[in-house]
């Protein structure tokens, strides 16, 4: 989105740029949402647990803008704020994840803008997600507009535990005690190796299957060479 098209000139600016973010957000649950059902349909497997969505309200902006030092106005907004836009995709395995980023990057309509891997380099404090800053096209009456949306890929377990760790964080505003944040560190850990016990217990799960029908296909080819032996 490009600054300079909305000047600072009050609500008219204000509502069309914020119009501008939710349509984002709704063009772009919907891709996800066709790229799970045909997953489901290939693959007869969905990825995807659940999805959220959410637009900042314009407290939040104002409160982001001031601590980062800008100036309260729609262009700063706009140039400096990457997350106005946010959808959260929630996975059950952390394959999911990056299969699910090769799936977005590959839509014609998405442009990449960045990628924070945080699950390969988790941040000090333990939070582990994988991030990606897009823009979409949203089609108006006169104009075309590349919107910025941020997305979020993550485990349910990673997602309880980002969950839980901004309730604990805002109790403290911030200054939580260090062995509060030492036992966040540990119950990340905790988490991670639940995802990689659980992703081990799917793949052994889809291994056993693929057995299973390999067995069935041999015994059913065995079944018709004996039938027809006996039939000559």
């Amino acid at each position: 989105m490009d600054a300079s098209m909305f000047p600072d000139d009050g609500v008219n600016s204000w509502n069309t740029v914020m119009l501008l973010y939710e349509s984002a957000i709704k063009k772009f649950r919907t891709k996800v949402e066709i790229l799970n059902d045909e997953f489901q349909q290939v693959h007869q497997y969905n990825p995807i647990e659940y999805i959220k969505t959410r637009v900042k309200t314009p407290e939040s902006i104002v409160k982001k803008l001031k601590k980062n030092g800008y100036e309260i106005s729609i262009p700063n907004m706009i140039e400096h704020c990457n997350d106005i836009a946010g959808v959260r995709i929630v996975c059950s395995f952390t394959s999911d994840i990056y299969q699910i980023a090769e799936m977005i990057g590959r839509q014609t309509d998405v442009t990449v803008v960045s990628i924070k891997d945080y699950i390969k380099n988790p941040k000090p404090s333990g939070y582990k997600s994988y991030h990606m800053l897009v823009t979409i096209p949203i089609y108006l009456s006169d104009k075309t507009v590349d919107t910025k949306v941020e997305i979020q890929i993550r485990t349910i377990g990673m997602d309880f535990w980002a969950s839980l760790e901004h309730k604990i964080y805002y109790k403290f505003e911030g200054n939580a005690p260090e062995y509060i944040s030492r036992d966040l560190r540990d119950c990340s850990e905790i988490v991670s190796m639940m995802d990689t016990k659980m992703l081990q217990l799917n793949n052994a799960i889809m291994q056993t299957k693929l057995e299973e029908k390999e067995k069935e296909k041999q015994m059913e080819e065995k079944r018709h060479k004996n039938n027809w032996k006996e039939n000559i």
